[in-house]
Parts: structure tokens; sequence; C-alpha cells
């Protein structure tokens, strides 16, 4: 009975992804009336244009981008290299960006189930609880916003990985390239992983085995990891900086936003920053608190001789703690502790209030452990916490649900301009992105939504925003307008643009010129 731990979790996963976003957000198709917005519009464009781009070295260059990285633009490079092998077969304007929010549904309750077996613990009851509590863990489902942030499954499987090769070495042989997959999944992913792997040889050496093998794969997973960055031009890009802007609260774990019992009167996501608490939320949820708080009272002969034999874990999960909570130590709506200035390397780092994923869900599996040990009790226990928790999610997947189905119109004369941007060789957008302040939010957002509708038919641009650059983007819009209309190329202006001259017309507030 055990082994339908993992078809019932996958297919759990499954029925839950399609609930969530729906068959067309997960496969999504040109000429729609509707379109995604915010990062789910740059994901898509970026993918759009990889993967109607010619292949290219490195590998992740997208040409028709002023050739950026696609990782710089969050793209999923592990999920869109395949898709470009297999584009010939993939509809005109397909995206990969909605069947990776499905990956992630699916493999988040599986790869519970498989670090829990990491563990030792192989019941199908226990493998149902913590299938069902994954997937209701509210720092999961209130990542809907970032498609990549999503695979959560990344750090379970790493932690399964890290429970398998305290005991057998040659787990070794998947690890380390499974860091390289993590990292073209996200960085702020793979350094997780990475510090779950590293823990092992730490583990080793402190119940005093042998931990020089081990320590060698924690060095062959990092060196994969570096390898990649090197094969695929990660190095030397920097984005805005600011490490502890979006750190994690101290209260962030006991703050129940969202949270259908106990989060009625919380109006927000806790926060000491100024800056908003999204990035650090980490309410860990009501039934994994009630699971902590009831393997603490059945099981509580267990819990330090658990923590001593796993003490290189509890020590990486501690400096994941501390890197989450930054240099600037908040607690409720005041910084209580003030260190100064970090180390300019951890500037790279500014949403670090996402490093404390991991402690959650080695939590979540330690209380899985402790309860399971007690026999049908305990299991029966931790099923009850797995439940509860899921129900107590319910407002956070209703937000996931109302934003995936949002189908939020055009503002722009889609079906004129559809048309224009398939004929065009190029398109430049005036303003493009860099010469539009950052306080121009309205700016902003059209011409994303103009970028986004030109990526139905991929062609050369001059504008996209990205999160990281290895040259910061100049403003050379005046440099463009004072050339003349080059063939084929399609010039689309905002109101403020300006644009004028033979050739130009009217189309709605827009001005384009061919």
């Amino acid at each position: 009975m055990s082994r339908l731990a993992y078809p019932i979790s996958c297919a759990f996963g499954a029925i839950l992804s399609i609930h969530l976003f729906g068959l067309d957000f997960i496969w999504p198709r040109n000429g729609l009336d509707w379109r995604p917005v915010g990062d789910a519009a740059q994901h898509a464009i970026a993918q759009r244009h990889f993967l109607a781009d010619a292949w290219r070295w490195p590998p992740l260059t997208v040409g028709t981008l002023q050739n950026v990285n696609l990782a710089f633009l969050d793209g999923i490079p592990a999920l869109a290299l395949p898709l470009k092998v297999a584009r010939s077969w993939l509809p005109e304007g397909f995206h990969g960006i909605g069947l990776f929010y499905a990956i992630a549904w699916i493999l988040q309750p599986v790869a519970a189930v498989w670090a829990l077996r990491g563990a030792g613990v192989r019941g199908l009851g226990s493998g149902v609880a913590v299938a069902l509590m994954a997937s209701a863990m509210p720092a999961f489902i209130m990542r809907f916003g970032h498609a990549a942030l999503c695979g959560h499954f990344v750090v379970l499987f790493s932690l399964g990985l890290y429970f398998r090769l305290v005991r057998d070495g040659r787990w070794w042989c998947l690890a380390v390239p499974w860091q390289a997959v993590a990292l073209l999944i996200h960085p702020y992913l793979a350094l997780m992983s990475l510090a779950l792997l590293g823990a092992v040889p730490l583990t080793l050496l402190l119940r005093g085995k042998r931990f020089v093998a081990a320590g060698l794969g924690a060095a062959g997973a990092a060196a994969a990891m570096l390898g990649t960055m090197i094969a695929f031009d990660y190095l030397g890009a920097a984005g805005d900086g600011g490490y502890g802007q979006y750190a994690l609260n101290l209260l962030s774990p006991f703050w129940p936003f969202r949270s259908l019992l106990l989060g009625g009167s919380i109006p927000r996501e806790i926060d000491a920053t100024g800056h908003g608490g999204w990035e650090g939320y980490n309410w860990l949820g009501l039934g994994l608190w009630a699971a902590l708080a009831a393997g603490l009272i059945v099981a509580r002969d267990r819990v330090l001789p658990g923590l001593r034999a796993h003490l290189g874990l509890v020590l990486a999960l501690l400096g994941l703690t501390a890197l989450a909570v930054s240099f600037r130590i908040g607690l409720g709506g005041q910084v209580v502790l003030d260190l100064g200035p970090a180390p300019g390397f951890l500037e790279q780092f500014r949403a670090s209030g996402r490093f404390f994923w991991p402690v959650g869900y080695a939590l979540m599996i330690g209380a899985a452990v402790l309860l399971a040990g007690r026999g049908a009790k305990g299991v029966t226990i931790l099923i009850a916490c797995g439940l509860l928790q899921f129900v107590d999610a319910a407002p956070m997947r209703a937000a996931l649900s109302a934003w995936a189905h949002e189908r939020q119109p055009w503002s722009v004369e889609a079906g004129a301009l559809r048309p224009l941007f398939r004929e065009a060789r190029e398109v430049t957008f005036l303003p493009s992105w860099p010469c539009i302040p950052h306080e121009d939010g309205p700016s902003r957002v059209r011409a994303l939504e103009l970028l986004l509708l030109a990526s139905e038919t991929p062609r050369p641009v001059n504008s996209m925003y990205a999160a990281r650059w290895r040259e910061p983007p100049r403003c050379t819009d005046a440099e463009a307008m004072s050339r003349p209309l080059a063939p084929g190329e399609l010039r689309v202006g905002l109101p403020q643009a300006g644009l004028e001259g033979s050739g130009c017309r009217a189309l709605g507030d827009l001005t384009v010129c061919r």
C-alpha cells in the first residue's frame, strides 16, 4: 500500500493544478482577448522570444530581446530549453509559463513524499498527510506571482537527497547534476539546494563518521552549479541590490495572514522594512504548527536525538535563517537591531526572506517523522494536521485561483496591432523601457503590455524589462527617433513619445509608423 503514496500525490497535484489554473492558462494560445499581467507577462515574453529565436551561444541568449540572457528574465531555462528543442510541435506563440505552474503543483506533493521516504518513513497515511501539508504551505501558494519561484519541489527534492546521502554516498551521482538543474530553474532555489547538500558532509563529520567523500560530492555539486553558470553565461550580471529590504520578519512564521481560521483580523503581511512583507511571508500554516506541537508532546524523547543525528542540517538551516533575517532584524513593525551595511556580495539577495523556505519544509518532515514513529495513533494525528493545513489554506488558494482566472482585457487595440506586428521585421517601442521613469507605473504597464502582444509573433525589439543586466541599459530613444524608418521596421509610440511624420497614424492613443 505504501507504494501508492507517489501516484496518489501525483494525481492530487494534477487535480489541484487544473482546478486552480485552468487548461487555457496551462496551455496558452495566441489571439486571446485577455492578457497575463505583472511578472507573468515578463516571463511569457521571455519564453516566446527564446523559443522563436535561433539557437545561439551562449545557449540562453535571446537575440530578439537585445541579446539578454533568458535567466535574467526569469524565463525558467530548465523548461525553456527542452521546449525549444520541441518547438516545431508547439503552437505559434506558445510559452511554458503556465505549464511550469502545473508542473510545480504536481511535483510539490510528490517531492514531499520523496523527502519523507528519505527520512525513513514509508507508510501510505504519512505520505498522504505530507502531500496534503506540502501542497498547502503558505509560502508555496503565495508565490504565484513569480512562476520559477513556485518550484518549491526543488527544496523538497534536495531535502530528500540529503537524507539519502547521509546513508548512501551513491546518491551523489544524482545530486551533482540535480544542482545544475536547480540553477536552471532559479538561482535562489539552487542556493537553497546547495545548502542542503552541503549539510551532508557536515552531518557526517559531527557524527564522527567518514565525511571526505561526501565533501567531495558537495564540492562536485557546487562545481556543477558554477560550471553551468559559466557555460550559460550567468556571471557578471547585477540587479538593483538592497539586501535586507525584503527580509524575514521574526514574527513571520507565526503571523497567520490569509489563514482561514486565524487570519480574520490580520489585514496584511508583517513588515518592519517599509517595503512590504510579501517576500518575507513565511507563515508556516495552522496544520504544521499543530503537527509540531503534537510531535513535541507525543515524541519529545526523540527530538534531541533527532537533532543531534542531523546536526549538520540544523546548522545549515540556522545559517539560512540568519541569511533570511538579514542585517536589519525586524520584529513586528520595528527594526530591533541594525548591524550596519552588509558585505557587498549579499546585495545580490535583496529578497532574502525566501531563504527561510527550507526551514519550513524541514520542520514539516521533522514533525511527520516524530508522529509517524508513534504508530497508528501518531499517523492519525499527522493526517488530521495535514487536513487542517489544507483547509486553513483555502483563502490562499482562492487568491491564487482568482489571479490565474483574471481575464484582464487588452488596453490597446490588439486586433489592429496583431497584423502589424506579424508583418514587421523589427519593432521599435517608444519610449523604450530605460527611458520610462521608475515612478511612471502606468507607462511601464502599457509598455509591458505592448511587448506581450508583440511577442505572439516575436520580432527583434528595442526594449525589455529584465531583473538583471550585464550592463545597465541606456536611454537611446533620441537616437532611435532621429533615424529614418528601416525597411520592415514598425514603430509604436505611447502618447508621450511624440511620434509623427509620413507613414505615421493614430491607433487609439498610440501612434504607429511604418
